[in-house]
């Protein structure tokens, strides 16, 4: 029998566990959305995942959605993030880069000069964001045009190539949680009448450009996707959500891509539709309402719901998770008041069990 903790080959790339860290904002980065010393200790510690992926990247400054959040598309960003990757490596881990173009959420004030966040379709979502000065309402975003949209999928190639570069092991396109991927992919933040929207094809034609245009850049093998289907999170509405997604794993599934994550809501019923029609390697970041995924999910595994197995907050708070869940715990307790933004308390401070 499977289990989370036997290894598994992720396209070549031999993981000890199945255990993922799941990608987390933390809003750490430094001056020019340059990555830190403190950042690469971060991921150092926890380097007994099976694989890490990311927080969120900017591909480009207008991907730009929270506060100190780094990038992957200038030289300084490439060589901060070299030091994150040689020091997952040295401890024995594996890392994915996670790119994450916000599209529509953000501010003008995260922006240099002029630049507005950019959207499908010049529709604001209902919400705030924090900035450098505070809570803002969501601006309208500038559509993009045609030109435009072939720009962000040209960026995204652009900053794979750099992950690559910068000694990531792949990337995951963050087609989830309601920023740009998944904003082509809903009813409401989408309302185009040409080729990028209307039909359920032109809602999934940017996220299949963007993951074929990345697999062609950097290899398949190296290319994964973040999905949440009928996710709601930064006001996203999906009409049709199953008829769209099981419509985007046909196309996305000739790729031949590294692994296909779902972050799960209440549709497990789709999940299990995705599983059959994905012939990859499937990371779960299952479901749990009201509480953090742990040592109770670890059974998907073994039924064959799931290759590997996403874990968000508990990651963040144990940083020898895999050590934890082996015991069923005991898990420190993650601290709200530092994810975002701070120094390393509540960051690089959680203890482990053992040295």
């Amino acid at each position: 029998m499977t289990t989370a903790f036997d290894s598994i080959d992720l396209a070549g790339t031999k993981l000890a566990n199945r255990i993922a860290m799941a990608p987390m904002t933390r809003s750490r980065a430094g001056e020019g959305g340059v990555p830190t010393e403190t950042m690469a200790a971060y991921y150092a510690q926890r380097a007994a995942a099976g694989l890490i992926i990311t927080e969120g990247i900017q591909p480009s400054v207008i991907g730009q959605g929270y506060p100190d959040t780094p990038g992957l598309h200038s030289a300084e960003q490439v060589a901060g993030w070299r030091k994150v990757t040689d020091a997952v490596h040295a401890a024995g881990g594996r890392i994915y880069a996670q790119i994450m173009h916000t599209g529509r959420i953000g501010h003008p004030s995260l922006l240099p000069g002029e630049l507005v966040p950019t959207g499908p379709s010049a529709i604001a979502a209902q919400g705030q964001v924090f900035t450098g000065t505070g809570m803002h309402d969501f601006v309208t975003p500038k559509e993009l045009t045609e030109q435009e949209i072939h720009q962000t999928i040209a960026d995204f190639a652009a900053a794979a190539r750099n992950a690559i570069e910068a000694g990531f092991d792949g990337v995951e396109l963050h087609g989830a949680n309601g920023y740009l991927i998944q904003q082509f992919l809903s009813s409401n933040a989408n309302v185009r009448t040409d080729d990028w929207g209307g039909t359920v094809r032109g809602r999934i034609r940017f996220a299949v450009e963007v993951a074929t245009a990345v697999a062609a850049a950097i290899g398949a093998d190296r290319t994964a996707l973040r999905i949440s289907p009928a996710g709601t999170y930064n006001d996203i509405a999906e009409d049709s959500h199953r008829e769209v997604y099981t419509a985007l794993v046909q196309e996305i599934e000739p790729l031949g891509l590294s692994y296909l994550h779902i972050a799960e809501g209440t549709d497990r019923d789709l999940t299990l539709a995705i599983r059959e029609r994905f012939s990859g390697v499937l990371i779960l970041n299952p479901f749990t309402e009201g509480r953090p995924t742990d040592h109770s999910e670890l059974h998907l595994v073994e039924a064959g719901v799931a290759d590997v197995l996403a874990f968000g907050a508990q990651f963040l708070a144990n940083p020898d998770l895999p050590v934890r869940l082996a015991t069923a715990g005991p898990y420190n307790t993650p601290d709200p008041a530092s994810f975002y933004g701070g120094d390393t308390r509540g960051y690089t401070d959680y203890p482990v069990l053992t040295p």
